[in-house]
């Protein structure tokens, strides 16, 4: 086995065929998009994906280009403090291996570091699969029909090849019950600097960031009561005005910079629950297999773990594919679903729903702001208690960094 296509150049797509090439095998990328994204929101980043990222040879440009995050801030109507926390309890936590950054930044460096050494395909998609004894036959819509040994499905919680291989979303996706948006604003006052603003009433939040090149990122998380999403921008902005219209804080200005926004991105707050990720040549990872939803926070790095985990188990397998499928699961399905639980806990505090649940929410994090405390409440969350298996990568390619060469070369002895 040695061509494999991936579906979604995000983060899970590249970093997979990074491995893969790093494996020996011929990964190609295809992407609906014209090109790379850019926008949308900032993660934090740590753990097992920060690990990953550094054995790239990428940490030291995400640190570059990251944010040190300084507080997190629950501010009320007239914006004076109501509870935050310092975020020196992460930093001891993760071991200063944290850091927070864009999403489509993160993306854009992986992506980096194949595009020169890897077929992409922007704007074109798979249309239609075809399971055959010794390949897979697929339809592209702009391409035409061409053979790989595998497809891996790394699109997505809205994953195209999910649909094909699997079955529609709907069997697979649990609603969380929210929805969430995010844009920027160019020349947005006032500016804070390293902190993170949030504002919340029952039912609805909107964060702040600033950010460099005078930008500023906004988060609104909402509760859902229609389970459709609107289906054109202009609808999306509407509805986000009906919700914020009568909020206080910096709602009305945050909503006149929303008319101005040129991109939003807004979507629901789901998981997804497959019982398998793999069914013949085709696999799933990331989102696209077991989204743990937007609010938990771990995402990219859960992206980037499966990634990983995906890749050195058909290097290990040496191409057998059933085997390397069977033996990703196994490694990661505990792993994920622990996460999951975790993201459905951690989502309620993005919005809570009532008054009470307000009230109790910001007592809860003025408490993080006891030495320790912290530790103890969200030290199992930031934790990864998985290790991830010592792979040999075979294919020493020139593309890799010296740092990255040298790490593959310990694992592989």
């Amino acid at each position: 086995m040695k061509t494999i296509l991936i579906s979604g150049a995000g983060i899970a797509g590249p970093t997979l065929a990074f491995w893969l090439k790093a494996a020996g095998f011929e990964p190609t990328l295809i992407e609906r998009a014209p090109a790379l994204r850019a926008g949308g929101y900032v993660i934090d980043f740590w753990g097992l994906g920060y690990d990953i990222a550094e054995r790239m040879g990428l940490i030291g440009e995400i640190n570059r280009i990251g944010y040190h995050v300084q507080e997190m801030r629950i501010v009320d109507d007239a914006g004076r403090r109501l509870a935050g926390f310092g975020t020196k309890a992460f930093s001891e936590l993760t071991g200063g291996r944290y850091v927070t950054l864009q999403r489509s930044d993160l993306s854009r460096l992986v992506f980096r570091s194949i595009e020169r050494h890897t077929e992409t395909l922007f704007g074109d998609e798979i249309i239609a699969i075809e399971q055959q004894t010794g390949d897979v036959r697929v339809e592209l819509k702009h391409t035409g029909h061409r053979r790989f040994d595998c497809i891996i499905g790394a699109d997505g919680l809205h994953s195209a090849v999910r649909n094909l291989a699997f079955g529609p979303q709907s069997r697979f996706e649990t609603d969380l019950g929210y929805r969430v948006a995010a844009f920027e604003a160019q020349g947005y006052r006032p500016r804070d600097d390293d902190v993170y603003l949030i504002y919340g009433q029952p039912g609805r939040m909107v964060g702040r960031f600033t950010m460099r090149d005078d930008r500023t990122l906004f988060l609104l998380v909402f509760l859902a009561a229609d389970a459709d999403l609107p289906a054109t921008q202009e609808a999306q902005k509407a509805m986000l005005c009906d919700i914020y219209r009568n909020g206080g804080w910096e709602c009305s200005k945050m909503l006149a910079a929303l008319a101005q926004a040129g991109e939003l991105y807004f979507d629901s707050v789901s998981q997804i629950r497959m019982p398998e990720w793999s069914r013949g040549r085709i696999a799933l990872v990331g989102d696209a297999a077991f989204c743990v939803s937007l609010l938990a926070g771990q995402g990219s790095a859960l992206a980037m773990i499966s990634a990983y985990v995906l890749a050195g188990e058909l290097a290990a397998s040496q191409g057998r594919y059933k085997q390397a499928f069977g033996r990703y699961e196994t490694i990661l399905r505990n792993y994920i679903a622990t996460k999951q639980r975790g993201a459905i806990r951690f989502a309620g505090a993005f919005a809570p729903k009532t008054q009470f649940g307000v009230l109790v929410r910001n007592l809860v994090v003025r408490t993080f702001a006891i030495p320790g405390l912290a530790r103890l409440a969200i030290g199992g969350d930031i934790a990864d208690k998985l290790q991830l298996p010592a792979y040999g990568w075979p294919n020493a390619i020139a593309w890799v960094s010296p740092d990255t060469k040298a790490r593959a070369q310990d694992q592989a002895r």
